[in-house]
């Protein structure tokens, strides 16, 4: 097999299995006050323009409460009366606009009862709740100010804006990710076994080549990175001939802190999802990894057995791989593996690659999440590959500065400061800076993450689709400055001369759908998904019955209606039997076909269709049976009430840990 060297990106996000105690998430949360817990209510108020134009001007009838009142307090007075409030006083929020503060009618009468008569009133435009807000979820990790990629400001429009998504939702004790890398760093405070609170599975190390996985050993049940240093040494010898002399990378430790560092614990960082586990897979080590290891550690990691390999407990939804090599075609192993991944319902996110050309192999592999990496401003970042198989692009990091100095938009996560074998747990920043593509395909797999955890039902294909739809907001045009060369427009490499290892303005055909958003995703992935049963057979003039009922909404909602149509162009448009149920009935038409359309609308207006073909022989669709055909029993993603065994040096390893390799 060919040695795949990594290109820098990985995420890895993982579901909770039973953890010995539970997680510490003191982000700010609304208070739990009943509306029925409080004498006085409060509600918002607009009247109608006749009832405000005939207003007259507050008397002294009215309470004190009520002396700097607008003539809207009168009405308001009145309105209390009639709806059998006890009227206390009101505020104008703005002209016609009015906060008004009464009693119940009764002892205990909850607010939406005095709500429902104050909107019945005929003098009442609309009535609501003076509800609370609280502030935004933002972590307590001290490191998270230079984790600019996670948050939304003006100066950095290629950001994700995790914050407003986590508002959302934060992840799931049920989501796992697989970060197929250099291996983990277990210790590190911000990430940390499952059994002792952390965010890190036992996983797997997956590297046969006992030369290339410098622990000692081949493979076995320690995915403890060692450290991955190449020597001159080595350099001169046949097996790392071609390799750079360089130090311990820490590159999965780097990935992983990105997907799933602990939130609000007080240290370091934050990750993108701050529930769920990290499933550490070892594929890489001095000078890279080989396909025949990465493509046993995808399979692995989504459940399928492997030979001499015990089967894996805590099979994984993403699996992030900040790792690949140029290729100009995908192998045809790799398209075996993902479409194995893809009926599990499992996602390959990874990083397209820094050589500033084409995208590399595994992430130009159809079905695959290619990630391009963007500077903080939204253009393509100079070392980063694209071109048509870019599914949407992420921040990879960028310095700004000329001639050195502080990088200033470091991809800011955790590491180890050892040159060789591991030493200090630490974190990168603007002094030792991070950035490639390989931090961009962990930023992508921490959102898939949080869309599994907000919709457990979704499978690869409508993840792919719910990122790059999530991905609406379009990549920016940079405005020409006087005296500063344009930024010219980016080139699919495959019509280009040449590569394209400089800053480029992206298109949709170079660098994908958009910038990754998160909180676009996660509302992506909140919308219902349209699922059709279909018969086993038709025949012309027959009936053909449609099953709808297999389609579901999202987490903690419901489907509140179905509704049948057929889409123009039918030369003889069928009758639908049960057009507003889940089950449609037809008549197969004698010739030629229609096509109908089923859409699924949720409690909260969010929808999904799905269309199908209906001849005289024959009817197609490409919707699911059923929307839980990924989820199982778990179409929620519940923890996994699984004994995970905690996996300590193993005896082959025992040489290396005297030698200073702490686990």
């Amino acid at each position: 097999m060919v040695a795949r060297h990594w290109t820098l990106a990985a995420l890895s996000l993982i579901f909770m299995v039973a953890a010995p105690a539970a997680e510490f998430n003191p982000a700010r949360q609304p208070g739990a006050r009943a509306d029925s817990d409080v004498a006085s209510q409060r509600v918002i108020v607009r009247l109608r323009d006749a009832v405000l134009s005939t207003a007259a001007k507050p008397t002294a009838a009215l309470p004190s409460s009520t002396a700097s009142s607008t003539t809207s307090a009168a009405p308001l007075a009145a309105l209390a009366t009639r709806t059998r409030l006890t009227f206390k006083g009101s505020r104008e929020i703005a002209l016609g606009l009015q906060v008004m503060e009464f009693t119940p009618a009764t002892s205990g009468e909850s607010l939406a009862v005095s709500l429902a008569r104050l909107r019945a009133d005929p003098a009442v435009q609309y009535a609501e709740v003076d509800a609370r807000r609280y502030a935004h979820a933002i972590p307590s990790d001290p490191l998270f100010v230079g984790q600019w990629y996670l948050q939304n400001a003006a100066n950095t429009p290629s950001a994700v804006n995790a914050q407003a998504a986590w508002d959302i939702v934060n992840g799931s004790p049920g989501v796992v990710i697989a970060d197929l890398d250099t291996g983990i760093r277990y210790d590190h405070p911000d990430l940390q076994r499952s059994v002792q609170g952390g965010r890190l599975l036992p996983g797997y190390d997956f590297v046969t080549n006992v030369s290339i996985a410098n622990d000692g050993d081949g493979r076995d049940s320690d995915a403890a990175d060692p450290g991955d240093w190449v020597t001159a040494a080595d350099v001169a010898t046949p097996t790392f001939s071609g390799c750079t002399a360089e130090g311990s990378s820490w590159h999965g430790t780097r990935t992983a802190g990105i997907m799933a560092a602990q939130a609000n614990n007080g240290v370091g960082v934050t990750g993108a999802i701050w529930r769920g586990f990290i499933l550490p897979e070892r594929v890489l080590g001095k000078c890279g990894g080989f396909d025949s290891d990465i493509m046993a550690a995808m399979l692995w990691a989504a459940g399928i057995h492997v030979n001499g390999v015990p089967d894996n407990p805590t099979p994984a939804r993403v699996e992030n791989l900040s790792l690949g090599s140029t290729a100009s075609a995908c192998p045809a192993s790799y398209v075996d593996v993902i479409s194995q991944l893809a009926a599990r319902g499992v996602l390959v996110v990874a990083s397209a690659g820094n050589e500033g050309g084409p995208v590399d192999v595994p992430a130009r592999c159809a079905g695959v999440v290619a990630v391009a990496g963007l500077r903080h401003v939204g253009t393509k970042v100079g070392y980063s590959n694209l071109g048509s198989q870019v599914t949407l692009s992420a921040p990879a990091g960028n310095c700004v500065n000329v001639g050195g100095g502080p990088c200033l938009f470091s991809i800011d996560t955790t590491t180890n400061t050892g040159t060789t074998v591991p030493a200090n747990d630490s974190y990168t920043d603007q002094i030792n800076s991070n950035v490639g593509t390989s931090f961009s395909s962990p930023i992508v797999a921490g959102i898939a993450g949080l869309m599994l955890a907000a919709n457990g039902n979704l499978g690869a294909a409508q993840l792919l689709a719910r990122l790059q739809e999530g991905a609406s907001k379009p990549f920016p045009v940079p405005v020409p400055v006087q005296g500063v060369a344009a930024v010219p427009q980016c080139l699919d490499p495959a019509s280009a001369a040449a590569g394209q290892n400089f800053e480029c303005s992206c298109t949709i055909s170079t660098c994908g759908a958009g910038m990754a958003n998160a909180l676009g995703a996660v509302n992506a992935a909140l919308r219902p998904i349209a699922a059709v049963r279909l018969p086993t057979s038709v025949s012309a003039g027959q009936n053909v019955v449609l099953q709808g009922d297999g389609s579901a909404a999202a987490c903690s909602h419901s489907v509140s209606s179905y509704a049948w149509s057929v889409l123009p162009g039918a030369a003889n448009p069928p009758t639908i039997q049960g057009a507003q149920t889940a089950s449609a009935t037809v008549v197969a038409p004698a010739s030629g076909s229609f096509t109908l359309r089923l859409t699924v609308t949720d409690e909260g207006g969010r929808q999904d269709s799905a269309d199908v073909v209906v001849s005289s022989s024959a009817v197609a669709s490409t919707a699911p049976a059923t929307a839980a055909a990924f989820a199982g029993a778990r179409p929620c993603l519940a923890a996994v009430q699984a004994a995970i065994p905690d996996v300590s040096v193993s005896p082959a390893n025992a040489s290396v840990a005297a030698a200073g390799v702490t686990q």
